[in-house]
């Protein structure tokens, strides 16, 4: 798939619906950005919340905002237009920034998750374990983890070639698409994505389980019954929201050789990259005393 050959992409994933498409998208990336925006405005102004958790959460509502602002405005676009389309480099584009987001998230919720552990199974190490610039370096791994996974899969995506029209059966680019329009071997690609799932998604998602079950043990230990509902009310909201995006991500580059129906395939994209971004916000923070009390004293 090379510049001279193909210069735009026509997306097949607007066929129908395109003014429900366009209402839906646009109030989904309204709630996103209203909801991290504020997150980010909360954790940078209120000095209550310049502790690790908070940190990792302003990074968290950073990667969600990039999540929505590389596909979102671009689906919003091509539903008003009357041939959706995006040009070759733009598509590249779109797939490398939307991986480094998904590399990138994976790594943070897992460290999230260790931050939970510290602070319920060993806080009298929670200080220590997570200082300042140990959180600011663990923070900049993960960003960098995401970048270097996005590095391989789009410089592999970009020497595959096209066969007559450039289709993507979809509504924005990313890897698996791309891989359905070319002609030539995507072996290569298919065994990258088969490893970076195992490093980038199962190794993280491992961690965040092992994690939750420390968690739950100590929990369970615990001689009040409201301590325990509290933790697990919130453990149980988290764990939830973590584990669906980890399977919808492993089922959109982990995926059979079949392939899924293209309803199916947009459907669990959307999930992992457009929802759960605007759910994130309302997750970490719906049942947060120091959230609420923060954006009351802001208001």
């Amino acid at each position: 798939m090379n510049q001279t050959q193909v210069t735009e992409f026509v997306l097949l994933g607007f066929s129908h619906g395109r003014p429900f498409l366009f209402a839906l998208f646009l109030a989904i990336y309204l709630a996103t950005l209203l909801g991290n925006s504020a997150i980010l405005s909360l954790v940078s102004l209120d000095p209550r919340l310049h502790s690790p958790m908070y940190f990792f959460l302003g990074h968290l509502s950073c990667l969600d905002l990039c999540y929505s602002s590389v596909t979102v405005p671009e689906i919003l676009a091509n539903a008003l237009r009357p041939r959706a389309t995006i040009s070759y480099g733009g598509c590249l584009a779109q797939m490398f920034l939307l991986m480094w987001c998904a590399g990138s998230e994976c790594a943070l919720l897992a460290l999230m998750a260790y931050d939970r552990f510290v602070a319920v199974c060993q806080p009298l190490r929670y200080c220590q374990a997570l200082r300042r610039s140990t959180c600011a370096a663990a923070a900049a791994g993960c960003w960098l983890w995401g970048l270097l996974d996005s590095a391989v899969h789009t410089l592999l995506a970009a020497r595959l070639s096209s066969c007559g029209a450039a289709r993507l059966q979809h509504i924005f680019c990313d890897a698996p698409p791309l891989l359905g329009a070319a002609c030539s071997d995507t072996r290569p690609n298919q065994l990258a994505l088969h490893i970076s799932s195992i490093f980038v998604g199962l190794s993280p998602f491992l961690l965040v389980v092992t994690s939750y079950l420390c968690i739950l043990a100590a929990v369970l230990g615990m001689p009040l019954a409201t301590s325990r509902r509290k933790a697990f009310s919130t453990c149980s909201a988290h764990l939830i929201v973590v584990t669906l995006y980890f399977v919808a991500a492993n089922l959109n580059y982990n995926r059979p050789s079949s392939g899924y129906s293209p309803a199916a395939d947009t459907l669990v994209s959307v999930l992992y990259c457009i929802i759960i971004p605007m759910l994130n916000p309302l997750v970490y923070s719906l049942r947060n005393r120091e959230v609420w009390g923060a954006l009351r004293k802001a208001v």
